[in-house]
């Protein structure tokens, strides 16, 4: 019996006036050949989620800007423009689908003072439900180099006490590697590009850097979201806490907790693309059912693949209640909305 009012959290839009500089030639590294018509109208046209939704027993869909998005602009003036003016398109769309539709904002993390300004807007007074970053911010040092931003340092601490303030989390999704990174690891290895290799690692990267760096120890109620069942880090969960633990804190890494502490308490982690039961199970088993988000990743992926996936596996009913559709009703504080309370027995 499928599962109605599922909540899915990573699905993607582009703004029209992007698409093609965002896309250009570059559709084949993330969207299979046979689906790019389904993914070029998609990506832009909100309708077409919506229809996916309903014949799939989806009642309720955050829609978020896709990659490079914000992260990939170098100019911070043009990055808060592009934020903002993004936000803008995604509030309008929504608004004709009232109680199917939501959004997470994008922000510019040049600079973590204007960051909070537009999360603030976002959430206050777009009515959005948290904020997604595509990863790092691609910026330019003073010098011309180009460098990547992590928001694990102290300087980002005025953005990470606003959003425990909104009470609201924080989506890292992955991004394309830069162009330094390219050169050096993906020169003659493409195919290892974005979901088969680049996306999880440089995600991991970023969210172990938050651990090791003490950002959930100064900002204990901060949430972060990953994708793709925890971006491969689930799996290493063991050895890094062990390393972390015997090693890293005997020279001077600052982490209070264990990385399980911060997976229990400050990290969530969704289906998105990962539609395998038994990655499923070893999850839930691993971190448990509490932290766990149904998603998609439309249009990379579709609806129908994802909920026949989820509407079928063999978990008990408590458990693909809370996945499907109660965690995240919890953590965006969702009201009421598309099939929201349907019953469901298995």
């Amino acid at each position: 019996m499928p599962l109605l009012g599922k909540v899915a959290l990573e699905e993607a839009f582009q703004p029209p006036w992007e698409m093609e500089a965002a896309t250009g030639s570059n559709i084949s590294l993330y969207v299979y050949k046979e689906r790019e018509a389904e993914y070029t109208s998609g990506i832009v046209n909100i309708a077409d989620r919506v229809k996916e939704a309903r014949a799939t027993g989806v009642g309720y869909t955050i829609c978020s800007q896709t990659v490079p998005g914000v992260q990939g602009e170098v100019d911070p003036a043009k990055a808060e423009a592009f934020a903002t003016r993004s936000n803008d398109w995604i509030a309008e769309q929504i608004k004709a689908f009232p109680g199917e539709l939501g959004a997470f904002g994008a922000v510019s993390m040049h600079n973590p003072e204007q960051a909070v300004v537009e999360m603030t807007r976002c959430i206050k007074e777009l009515g959005f439900h948290g904020i997604m970053v595509n990863n790092w911010q691609q910026a330019i040092k003073p010098n011309g180099e180009r460098t990547l931003l992590l928001y694990d340092g102290p300087e980002y601490d005025v953005f990470w006490s606003a959003l425990e303030e909104l009470d609201v989390p924080l989506y890292i999704h992955p991004s394309a590697p830069e162009a330094q990174v390219l050169d050096l690891l993906y020169h003659n290895r493409t195919f290892l590009i974005g979901p088969p290799s680049s996306f999880a690692v440089d995600v991991s990267h970023h969210a172990l850097s938050l651990i090791i760096n003490g950002v959930f120890d100064r900002h204990p109620k901060a949430q972060v979201i990953l994708g793709h069942m925890g971006e491969r880090l689930p799996y290493d969960l063991d050895r890094t806490h062990r390393w972390l633990e015997l090693v890293e804190k005997r020279r001077g890494m600052t982490a209070k907790k264990t990385v399980y502490d911060y997976f229990s308490n400050n990290i969530w982690i969704t289906t998105s693309g990962q539609f395998s039961t038994a990655v499923l199970d070893f999850c839930i088993n691993l971190i448990g059912a509490d932290r766990i988000l149904f998603s998609v990743d439309y249009p990379y992926e579709v609806y129908q693949d994802a909920s026949d996936w989820f509407d079928n596996v063999n978990i008990n009913t408590r458990d693909k209640l809370k996945i499907g559709r109660e965690n995240a009703q919890k953590l965006l504080k969702l009201g009421e909305y598309k099939d929201w309370n349907a019953p469901y027995h298995q």
